[in-house]
């Protein structure tokens, strides 16, 4: 039983469907079939009334015309009457069906009618009344029709739909099963597949039922919904691989110098240089650390980064004033192509995005690195370039994946963490922008642009 006490089935949409189906149609048929009879009924007896004064008009013509009201009265069959009445409201003649009837006929106001019971095989009848000037004075003339077949017929009509519209209504409620079923019969598919998919088997889909239609929609959203958590999952698997890796190597280095220093003996002339090295090794763990601290958040919610506007040629410069001075004269920096651009985003995250972008640059450059700013086409388009080796076309997509290097230039030792143009790329897609690698047009080595929307 189900937590509301109803057994599980009575949940089931095609149940519920099916229950809904009959319902309504089973009261429109209701009311149809009701409307039905009643229509048949007021139509047969309007016919009848109709005709009651069809007749009665005939018989008050013919005896202001002088015919001998007897005589009128005696040819018309059963299924009709006529009442003549004098002017003080005796019976002058009539036909055989009210002939022994003690009493006159009820007389209707002109214009209505009122139903009789009379004896015979005829049931009740609709009468009708009107009137005759004659030479023996104003005579009443009152025709009726006999009700008879309008009942039978009624009750025929009637009869035939009591039993045919159980029939209609199970007819629907099979029907509306069969199709129900048959539409939802990939829904219940979809359903077995992802109760038996699991986190270790994201790469399996749910089937598709092809078309469409609502159901076809959400069987391929779902499979796109799993292709992502399992390419989430691959990267996430991938990303703790690589940075067990990243911290093993400095932590690895760490230890071979304290091993190596104890068993020379403490005060030694190697200590000076044990600190340098452990120092530079907790700096890089420091640094690998915090971009992986950066790339979490920026996972968790990329809009965390705000979008307020920012001069960025002013960050711009002040990031050539610092490689200047870090690179010192092994590299010139080159910022005569940086105009005026305001664009939004971080002042954090863009000096964050600068700094990863020089780096990268001087790391690689043989001489000379170059800053580009410009305002195109309603957007900033900021360039960075060394006079490098460049990147090649194939690789220059996966370049922004993290913990990519694509050579013996571009490794651990030249100080990288494989993470900075991966935090370049989660930034600027923050910030609503794009990045992307070409050849460098000035020096011919590699040149990564960003594009960004400007704020006027």
């Amino acid at each position: 039983m189900a937590a509301n006490g109803l057994p599980p089935w009575s949940g089931s949409v095609r149940v519920r469907t099916t229950a809904g189906a009959v319902v309504v149609v089973g009261l429109a048929l209701l009311v149809g079939a009701i409307g039905l009879v009643v229509a048949l009924r007021q139509a047969l007896t309007a016919e009848v009334r109709a005709g009651a004064e069809s007749q009665a008009s005939a018989v008050a013509a013919a005896l202001a015309a002088g015919a001998d009201p007897v005589a009128l009265t005696s040819g018309i069959g059963e299924e009709r009457l006529v009442q003549v009445l004098d002017p003080q409201g005796q019976v002058v003649a009539a036909t055989a069906n009210v002939a022994r009837r003690a009493e006159p006929l009820p007389v209707p106001r002109p214009g209505h009618s009122v139903r009789v019971p009379v004896a015979g095989d005829e049931g009740d009848f609709l009468v009708v009344s009107t009137t005759a000037e004659t030479s023996d004075g104003r005579l009443t003339v009152l025709g009726g029709g006999a009700l008879g077949d309008v009942t039978e017929t009624v009750r025929i009509v009637a009869g035939l739909l009591a039993v045919g519209l159980p029939i209609l209504l199970g007819l629907v409620g099979i029907t509306t099963w069969r199709v129900v079923g048959r539409a939802l019969a990939p829904v219940d598919a979809i359903r077995a597949e992802v109760e038996e998919i699991s986190a270790s088997q994201l790469h399996r889909r749910v089937p598709d039922p092809g078309g469409e239609d609502e159901i076809a929609r959400l069987a391929r959203t779902m499979n796109q919904m799993l292709a992502r958590l399992d390419a989430a999952q691959i990267r996430q698997r991938r990303f703790v691989s690589d940075a067990s890796h990243e911290l093993r190597s400095p932590v690895a280095s760490i230890k071979t110098n304290a091993e190596v220093a104890r068993a020379a003996g403490s005060g030694g002339a190697g200590s000076d240089e044990l600190a340098s090295t452990v120092l530079a090794e907790i700096e890089r763990i420091e640094r690998l650390v915090e971009d992986l601290l950066l790339l979490a958040r920026l996972d968790e919610d990329p809009g965390q980064f705000g979008r307020h506007p920012i001069d960025l040629d002013d960050l711009v410069f002040a990031e050539a004033t610092r490689l200047r001075a870090v690179a010192g004269s092994s590299v010139a920096v080159d910022t005569t192509a940086v105009s005026a651009a305001r664009v939004p985003g971080d002042t954090a995250g863009l000096r964050r995005v600068l700094r990863n972008l020089g780096e990268n640059a001087v790391r690689h450059a043989q001489g000379r690195v170059a800053f580009e700013l410009a305002e195109r086409n309603g957007t900033a388009r900021l360039v960075v370039e060394d006079d490098g080796p460049g990147i090649p076309d194939e690789a220059r997509d996966r370049v922004f994946e993290r913990f990519v290097r694509l050579d013996d230039a571009r490794a651990r030792d030249d100080g990288g963490t494989g993470l900075g143009l991966a935090i370049v790329a989660e930034v600027i897609a923050a910030s609503g922008g794009t990045v992307s690698v070409r050849d460098g047009r000035r020096f011919g080595g590699a040149a990564i642009e960003v594009v960004l929307p400007i704020v006027h």
